[in-house]
């Protein structure tokens, strides 16, 4: 199976209180602020860091760095294009980068089988 094409944002961060609805996340949050932010950003490979214009690629970017200083983006949110790529790969690449950047081993869930 692919993926398909979407756009999601996360944010490296402690995980959230019961009850706080910004914590909601399809993965748990990772404790690493904006320096882990932009080290998993750094450390995907299949993703390509970059703004997303609506292509079929998967984007990965830090949005606070591209605006600035200035920006009311938090310092720990990742914004993720998801393009075509099979989403087995997309997953591996998000947990190797985690592993790496963190040192938080399968981050991102399990891999679906391949079949």
């Amino acid at each position: 199976p692919g993926g398909f094409g979407g756009m999601m944002s996360l944010r490296v961060r402690p995980a959230a209180r019961p009850g706080d609805e910004e914590g909601v996340a399809a993965v748990p949050p990772l404790d690493a602020g904006p320096e882990g932010a932009m080290a998993l950003a750094a450390a995907v490979k299949v993703f390509t860091r970059a703004t997303s214009l609506g292509g079929v690629e998967s984007l990965i970017e830090h949005r606070a760095s591209i605006e600035g200083a200035n920006s009311p983006v938090p310092q720990d949110l990742l914004r993720l294009s998801v393009g075509i790529e099979d989403c087995r790969d997309l997953i591996e690449d998000l947990s190797q980068a985690a592993l790496l950047a963190t040192g938080v081993e399968g981050w991102a869930g399990p891999t679906p089988e391949r079949g």
